[in-house]
């Protein structure tokens, strides 16, 4: 059997992350024959750690955001308007709890800086002014809340109108939220961890449908659906064995999930690679899949494409370390945006300072489809994370660097030493945009991007008791808001 060394792995993930797509000018970018470029930062935003939402609860910030656009308007060069911001399933730092998924809305003022320009002192970080407006909970078609606990091995048995769902000890649906898409008619697409799944909620957060993703992608423990996570709560039973032998790992479900500008297709995009496919190891699950869904019946979503999408690697002391995504924006059915990141890095975490944390530019459109394939079932599309010999992957290529260190000081941030409140923190895992609203630049939009925070504080509260996170973590939500150019990304 032919030996692969983990060197050649890694030279083998950046040739085919960096080939297909080419570099223009600073800034701008090219795929599938569109060029975007980015303009930089122009506005930073904070809500406190410590912000509690209409249910008493610690609020927690954005595993996912999407801009209300029935809401935006200019005034002059200030804007205002609504987004929606999806935490995931509670604060669980020793184990998931029964924490009521929700989502919840955002007010804001943008006061953007000039391109380029940097701010008063006083106002570095006061450009975007978010507050807590209101707070959804999530339901199931019954009424029944949602829960944040690890489903162990609870299973909702599949009715006519339902597939097989996760089931915590207590009977309700788990959902760890990830991704969420605003619907014109205000209801909304999540897509989650556990299953990994697509939920369909009315703009009340009433279950409406849920889509389950190709057999390839369900997590398998001997043979049987299992959707533990591994992060049982109290007086929970582990799986067994930890982790699934095929689909998706633990905890990298759809962490990306985008409607198209034209509202034809609906994307999603697994936080890394399935287990078959070099997602058992940490140095070999950078080979993940795009699902790209007809959305004409979000109710009855239909998978018409699929591509292996690689996600970018870097050398740590020798070792080949994977950035998994967190996050996507679809500019056409054929590309998008998406956020990489490493973890363990930035504030609230031990770790100082992020090696890669980057928004890229993915291009579908040269890449081998294998939707509805022998690869959605047992074979694997990349075992021990090398790319079968049929398949040609996306071309995936650096946008911006949320850690460029010019852009971040205008607005008094870093990344790395000190530690302190003004370093970025880890998780970066939000996006959306909205548009400049300028005649003289039609194809310029504000692109908002969001941390999970964990729901870190030191003055906490979820699920009836009060707590402190770990090591005086303190982390506040934060929004940084770019400034981009995307030709022909304005929604029909």
């Amino acid at each position: 059997m032919m030996m692969i060394s983990r060197k050649a792995l890694l030279l083998a993930a950046t040739f085919v992350a960096s080939s297909a797509v080419s570099a223009l000018a600073e800034g701008a970018v090219t795929a599938n024959g569109v060029t975007i470029a980015n303009k930089g930062l122009v506005a930073i935003g904070r809500i406190p750690a410590n912000q509690r939402d209409k249910f008493k609860e610690t609020f927690g910030s954005g595993s996912g955001m999407a801009v209300d656009l029935t809401r935006w308007k200019r005034d002059g060069d200030t804007y205002s308007g609504s987004l929606w911001l999806l935490p995931d399933r509670g604060y669980n730092v020793e184990g998931t709890t029964d924490y009521n998924t929700r989502i919840n809305r955002i007010d804001f003022t943008l006061a953007p800086t000039a391109v380029g320009a940097t701010p008063q002192a006083d106002k570095q970080q006061a450009g975007m002014d978010a507050k807590l407006a209101d707070t959804v909970l999530f339901t199931d078609e019954e009424g029944k809340s949602f829960t944040g606990l690890d489903p162990e091995s609870g299973i909702r048995a599949a009715t006519k109108t339902m597939p097989a769902l996760p089931q915590a000890r207590t009977g309700k649906i788990s959902l760890d939220p990830e991704a969420v898409v605003l619907l014109k008619d205000g209801s909304m697409m999540v897509s989650d961890e556990y299953g990994p799944y697509i939920y369909h909620f009315s703009a009340e957060g009433k279950l409406i449908s849920a889509t389950q993703p190709p057999k390839a992608f369900l997590p398998m423990r001997k043979g049987e659906l299992n959707f533990s996570s591994n992060n049982v709560g109290e007086g929970g039973t582990k799986p067994e064995p930890k982790d699934p032998d095929t689909g998706r790992q633990n905890n990298q479900g759809f962490e990306g999930l985008s409607l198209t500008p034209d509202g034809k297709f609906l994307i999603a995009l697994l936080q890394s690679a399935t287990r078959q496919d070099g997602g058992d190891s940490s140095s070999t699950r950078m080979n993940t899949r795009a699902l790209v869904y007809d959305a004409s019946d979000v109710d009855h979503l239909k998978l018409v494409h699929e591509y292996v999408v690689p996600l970018p690697t870097f050398d740590s002391k020798g070792k080949v370390v994977v950035a998994a995504q967190s996050e996507i924006l679809a500019l056409s059915d054929k590309s998008f945006l998406m956020i990489a990141r490493d973890s363990n890095n930035g504030q609230g975490v031990k770790g100082d300072t992020s090696v890669y944390r980057k928004i890229d530019l993915v291009d579908l459109s040269a890449a081998t489809d294998i939707a509805n394939s022998e690869f959605d079932g047992v074979k694997p599309v990349a075992p021990k994370g090398v790319v079968d010999v049929s398949v040609k992957a996306a071309a995936v290529t650096s946008f911006i660097d949320i850690n460029d260190s010019k852009d971040l000081a205008r607005f008094g941030l870093h990344n790395g030493a000190p530690n302190d409140k003004n370093n970025l923190s880890e998780k970066w895992e939000a996006m959306s945009v909205a548009p400049v609203l300028d005649p003289a630049t039609p194809d310029d939009y504000f692109l908002f991007v969001a941390n999970d925070n964990d729901f870190l504080t030191q003055d906490g509260y979820q699920v009836g008791a009060a707590y402190k996170a770990e090591g005086a973590a303190d982390v506040d939500t934060m929004f940084q808001v770019f400034r981009v150019t995307l030709p022909g990304f304005a929604k029909k």
